[in-house]
């Protein structure tokens, strides 16, 4: 293990990625390039004193579980991964589920006006999404991390025992789904700390989770069709398609409205409406 020059390498990790970036608020007198130490330990979930003794080249052999929460936290390509890993002397083990968009996604769905587009994680967190998503389902820039996971919302969200999210109807076939689709990620990530700690929440926090789990089901029948019941604009139903973007393990979900029909004209609507006129969504409205 080369302590000094992981500590350099870590430095010089944190030092170059903003908070907006790794989803945090910038706030006042910030006086450190890049993020502040104890936000890097926050996002890998390990102690601001144990990411410290690293940095300062003083800390024993970093876990590979501790490493994947750096890596993760500090947004490494798969080199830099590789050469972290190297650094610590410990085998390269698989990522876990990558939150970085691709530049040309995060470009289509900006294009796509009409169409409510948003990428979800291989965890159902809600990574990008477009000015429409935000109208028709939420504006997720105002949500924490957390709650920008899917799987808590539905789960372990106030009000939500019938597992509706965003006033949509298909609650409990959508519940059916994710939770299949979590139980192929944990296998692809099991030794991911967020992979774990999401479960973990979920089984301690909703029996009913805890009842899709234990059937150990994996086959992922989505809904194709959902129907929302907008505040502003009334019933909207639409087609939904989710295509795989399989170097991100990432999906990128679709949903328009028939041609022509109603839901269209309300769609069409909603992107001139935006969120401007939007009360903040409280969690009994999911």
């Amino acid at each position: 293990m080369d302590k000094a020059e992981l500590a350099a390498f870590l430095r010089s990790r944190r030092e170059r990625i903003t908070p907006a970036e790794a989803g945090l608020p910038a706030g006042r007198r910030r006086r450190t390039p890049g993020l502040r130490r104890e936000e890097v330990a926050q996002l890998a979930y390990i102690s601001t004193e144990y990411y410290s003794r690293l940095e300062q080249a003083r800390a024993p052999h970093p876990s590979g579980e501790v490493l994947a929460g750096l890596a993760r936290a500090l947004r490494m390509s798969d080199a830099e991964r590789n050469y972290l890993y190297q650094l610590a002397g410990v085998p390269v083990s698989p990522p876990g589920p990558s939150r970085v968009v691709r530049q040309s996604i995060l470009d289509l769905i900006e294009r796509l006006p009409t169409t409510v587009a948003m990428v979800l994680s291989a965890t159902y967190e809600v990574i990008a999404w477009n000015p429409l998503a935000a109208a028709l389902l939420e504006d997720f820039s105002q949500l924490s991390r957390p709650d920008r996971n899917l799987l808590r919302r539905v789960f372990l969200g106030p009000g939500s025992p019938d597992g509706k999210v965003f006033r949509a109807s298909s609650g409990d076939q959508f519940a059916r789904h994710a939770t299949n689709v979590l139980r192929t990620t944990a296998a692809r990530y099991p030794d991911d700390p967020e992979v774990r700690e999401l479960i973990a929440d979920l089984l301690a926090g909703s029996p009913r989770f805890v009842a899709l789990w234990q059937a150990h089901d994996v086959a992922a029948e989505p809904a194709l069709c959902k129907s929302f019941d907008h505040p502003l604009v009334g019933p909207i139903t639409v087609n939904c398609d989710s295509l795989a973007i399989p170097d991100r393990d990432q999906q990128l979900v679709l949903y328009t409205a028939t041609p022509g029909s109603p839901s269209e004209e309300a769609l069409r609507l909603l992107s001139v409406i935006g969120t401007q006129e939007l009360s903040p969504t409280t969690p009994g409205d999911s």
